[in-house]
């Protein structure tokens, strides 16, 4: 997608894709990461999912990278936090302890910049983005984070019944995306309830992601 489409839909309110609580599914098997107290988790495309809380209250530092600095502001103000702010090259840091948000391009973050990752939690990035996107993002997430472990979920339903974003990423898509840093493994599926926005059946999968 374009900058400009995500830019708007933050402006304009248009965020049907935010969750007012914190996702089921991360609460259920972030376990499986099996990650110490004080690790790094990145939160890539985070918006400002309330997530990143629950992660923070859990003992994690947390690194999130997104475009809209509308997004960056409402998720501050939402947590009743004043960052500091910097700029790095294209892209602006907003810093508190244990919580770094990047705003901008993600495809701009690199690796020195981000520092020590020792988790990816993907839940609304890979399934935002079109098809000829992903295959980069999946390169630079994994050249970035050092083929830092992930839990990522994704959606799977008929894409000829809604248009996206999220987008529609088939099993084989996901071990085709990933397979030449990880292995992944599929630890959970589960119905949509009531469809994809009420119009499509749609099933939600989660997918950790070892280093090969």
């Amino acid at each position: 997608m374009e900058a400009s489409f995500w830019h708007a839909k933050w402006e304009k309110s248009e965020i049907g894709f935010h969750q007012d609580d914190f996702n089921p599914l991360l609460l259920e098997h972030f376990g499986a990461l099996s990650l110490p107290a004080g690790s790094r988790v990145l939160v890539p495309l985070c918006g400002k999912t309330r997530d990143i809380l629950w992660l923070l209250e859990s003992g994690y530092r947390v690194v999130g990278v997104e475009l809209s600095r509308v997004a960056v502001d409402q998720l501050f103000a939402d947590m009743e936090l004043q960052p500091a702010i910097s700029r790095t090259g294209p892209l602006t840091r907003f810093a508190v302890e244990d919580l770094d948000i990047y705003c901008g391009d993600i495809f701009d973050l690199t690796g020195s910049e981000l520092g020590q990752i020792d988790a990816v939690y993907d839940r609304a990035a890979l399934v935002a983005l079109p098809v000829a996107m992903r295959q980069r993002y999946a390169d630079h997430l994994a050249a970035v984070t050092g083929r830092a472990r992930q839990l990522l979920i994704a959606y799977e339903y008929d894409q000829s019944l809604q248009e996206g974003p999220p987008f529609a990423v088939s099993a084989d898509e996901i071990r085709h995306l990933y397979s030449p840093h990880y292995k992944p493994t599929l630890l959970a599926s589960t119905e949509v309830a009531g469809g994809l926005r009420g119009k499509c059946p749609a099933t939600e999968h989660v997918w950790q992601l070892q280093p090969a």
